[in-house]
């Protein structure tokens, strides 16, 4: 493990420590969470977004798309494209963008394996998370995970004195 956490630290890591979390427990991670805390308070941290925050949303999905995913470009469909132009006319263009894709590959082609190239990102739609404040295009065919509501329907659920449970249909 030293020699790991000597290359970290000459690879230019402010802080390398061990988590043995696995076999210590809680306990196996304090002097990781110590060097985290002492790197977080010496602020020396220089991030710097991955795009200009002006840019419209198209150009910001484009940037990700380059950047991060390897595409030549972006080709939004026309649902997506009505979509940008709605989310900024109510005003919330300058929100973060979120990208919503498969997870299995870095592309919006769960069978791109690697780190694909020559190829163009798909944008299927655009939606909005307002009270969450971000955008998050559609990129391939995926199944998106439901909102939660705002009571839970956890709360309507209830064991009475014999032991039946009550409220879960």
């Amino acid at each position: 493990m030293e020699l790991v956490l000597e290359k970290a630290r000459a690879a230019g890591a402010a802080e390398a420590a061990v988590s043995d979390v696995h076999a210590r427990g809680g306990e196996g991670g304090e002097e990781l969470a110590h060097a985290v805390d002492r790197v977080a308070e010496a602020g020396r941290a220089a991030f710097q977004p991955l795009y200009d925050l002006e840019l419209p949303l198209e150009e910001r999905i484009r940037v990700l798309a380059r950047t991060i995913y390897g595409a030549d470009d972006i080709d939004l469909a026309e649902k997506a494209r009505e979509s940008l132009s709605r989310i900024e006319d109510w005003g919330f263009g300058g929100l973060p963008i979120c990208m919503a894709k498969t997870h299995l590959s870095l592309s919006h082609d769960p069978k791109l394996k690697g780190a694909p190239k020559n190829y163009v990102f798909p944008v299927r739609d655009v939606r909005l998370s307002a009270g969450a404040g971000f955008v998050y295009p559609l990129a391939g065919d995926m199944m998106l995970m439901p909102g939660l509501g705002s009571r839970p329907a956890l709360r309507g659920i209830d064991v009475d004195a014999d032991g039946n449970i009550e409220g879960l249909f």
